[in-house]
């Protein structure tokens, strides 16, 4: 930890040269995502509701997983950037190095401008919270806290599988950012809006839904079983097939000779 910390601050100390620079990117990164929050808000004004569901108990939905996402996008974007490590080589070099690849690669890139979204998502997160009709208690509380933090590694994971696909293809494939920035994105929303069918494949396939929509259930009262309060940890498992593709990956890995 001592390193990761090391790496985190040469990381700050380098994006903070410009500092205007810094600036502009955080304010233009709150910008991005005060745009889709303005959509968000114009279509619930005009609709009071969206199945159920009211505009601060969406609000809750869009705040945790912008800060989720946030979260991962900042501390993984490492293995956002992974293909571009292996076409120029870098990755090559990680390899003879004393030190465990995933800890390289993650700290080989620290997107520390997207504090912009997170300080967004913790805004809306605090006018939510007081007016989703949420009856708080430590069960709730923890509740919250679990959506956020396994939301956020599940986000990591998906980074990872999106660099574990890139040791075959040498490029990253877009469609993997229909579970991440989509992820996101759809994720403004409870996903039941979307249909059973893609709220089964939010379940078990990419399990986005179990880190927003069912415990989101239990926060609001509309279920009590504590399977939807402890959902998030059941997400965490997506991390045994995410780790199983990368190192299947390095294992076919051959050096792009640059």
């Amino acid at each position: 930890m001592t390193l990761y910390f090391k790496y985190l601050a040469l990381h700050l100390k380098a994006q903070m040269q410009y500092k205007m620079s810094f600036a502009l990117t955080v304010l233009g990164q709150i910008l991005v995502s005060f745009t889709t929050l303005l959509g968000l808000w114009f279509m619930m004004t005009r609709f009071h509701s969206v199945a159920g569901f009211t505009l601060p108990q969406v609000l809750l939905c869009f705040a945790v997983m912008l800060m989720a996402f946030s979260l991962a996008e900042c501390f993984g974007r490492g293995f956002d950037l992974f293909p571009r490590m292996i076409a120029n080589g870098e990755f090559d070099r990680a390899l003879v190095r004393p030190r465990g690849l995933v800890f390289q690669v993650m700290a080989s890139q620290m997107e520390l401008t997207r504090i912009g979204r997170l300080v967004q998502a913790v805004a809306v997160l605090i006018y939510a919270l007081p007016r989703a009709g949420v009856l708080w208690g430590p069960d709730r509380v923890l509740t919250l806290v679990l959506m956020i933090l396994c939301g956020c590694l599940l986000f990591f994971c998906l980074f990872v599988v999106y660099a574990a696909f890139s040791f075959f293809t040498l490029e990253g494939l877009e469609f993997m950012n229909i579970f991440t920035d989509g992820g996101r994105e759809f994720g403004r929303y409870p996903f039941s809006i979307y249909g059973k069918e893609a709220l089964r494949l939010l379940t078990w396939f990419v399990p986005l839904a179990l880190v927003q929509y069912y415990p989101l259930l239990y926060l609001l009262g509309r279920e009590t079983s504590p399977f939807y309060m402890l959902s998030p940890l059941l997400a965490l498992l997506f991390a045994g097939p995410a780790w199983l593709l990368w190192r299947f990956g390095l294992s076919r890995y051959k050096s792009t000779g640059s």
